[in-house]
């Protein structure tokens, strides 16, 4: 892999080009945002809980040089299709599986697996349940020990009525992350506002993922999967981040052999969008030293 340049470097400030693809996975129609490079080794990137595939615009062609960089909007999220039973199946375990039957069918193999919050949650699953096809795992800014409290908080969040708007400019104008907090530029906010409304059957502009995503949100044990990763695996943590602890980082590097830790600076929780140039840097670097060895 070659090294990043500056120029190269720069790019990652821009959001990427992309052509949609739509996998139908598990009986859902499932929309994968593809940067371009076909032929160059893989990369699949997982976004995180409320979120969608456009958190890896501004890093997508920071990694174009070197990888077909893919991202996935998980089921009842962005543009993929929510799961229409009474009782949807949003679990860490029935996404981990849409990752599985994904890469087999794109035949997505020998990859960089990113994953951001809950998408890392999500990776953490795939990675220890279906080793073999994935790479090199990238963990960005994820808790991976959900305590009980904060579980309750989900589900209350998810059965209430979300905020909704009679325009996409006033969607937009009120957008913010969540949750809450980012250095990322204004343009950049903008960019991530106009990519995460839609226009619902009531003529009211919302945010484009299914609330039953938190409504029926369950504590999972993570670490255990741990026990069975034993790719690189790099934990990437905004240096204004409280998600990745120091309990945490023991935690996963007493159960996994090749784990190794880095902050990015001035990030907060949404790390991609905050400091898209460094994080670029660092998993390149990461990336092309494991390779190496």
């Amino acid at each position: 892999m070659s090294a990043l340049t500056p120029t190269n470097l720069k790019l990652g400030i821009d959001p990427a080009p992309y052509t949609t693809q739509t996998v139908t996975v598990a009986g859902l129609r499932l929309s994968i945002k593809d940067f371009g490079s076909p032929g160059k080794p893989e990369m699949l990137c997982v976004h995180g809980g409320a979120a969608n595939s456009h958190w890896f615009d501004f890093v997508a062609t920071g990694f174009c040089n070197d990888f077909h960089v893919r991202a996935i909007d998980l089921r009842g999220h962005g543009d993929s299709q929510w799961d229409p039973a009474a009782d949807p199946d949003y679990s860490y375990e029935r996404y981990a599986a849409d990752i599985h039957e994904l890469t087999e069918l794109l035949d997505i193999k020998d990859f960089v697996l990113v994953g951001h919050s809950m998408g890392g949650i999500v990776s953490s699953v795939y990675a220890g349940t279906y080793p073999g096809r994935a790479n090199t795992f990238i963990l960005v800014d994820s808790t991976l020990n959900l305590s009980p409290e904060r579980i309750a908080g989900f589900n209350a969040v998810g059965s209430r009525e979300g905020r909704h708007y009679a325009t996409e400019a006033e969607f937009i104008a009120h957008y913010k992350v969540r949750p809450g907090g980012s250095t990322a530029t204004p343009a950049v906010l903008s960019h991530i506002a106009q990519h995460s409304g839609r226009l619902f059957e009531d003529g009211r502009w919302r945010y484009k993922f299914d609330r039953k995503v938190y409504a029926n949100r369950k504590r999972v044990e993570i670490f255990p999967h741990w026990n069975h990763i034993t790719i690189p695996a790099l934990l990437v943590k905004g240096d204004r981040s409280g998600r990745i602890t120091p309990e945490t980082i023991a935690e996963v590097t007493a159960r996994s052999p090749r784990v190794s830790v880095t902050e990015i600076s001035n990030s907060e929780h949404h790390v991609t969008l905050d400091n898209p140039i460094e994080f670029v840097q660092t998993i390149s670097e990461f990336i092309h030293k494991n390779k190496s060895l």
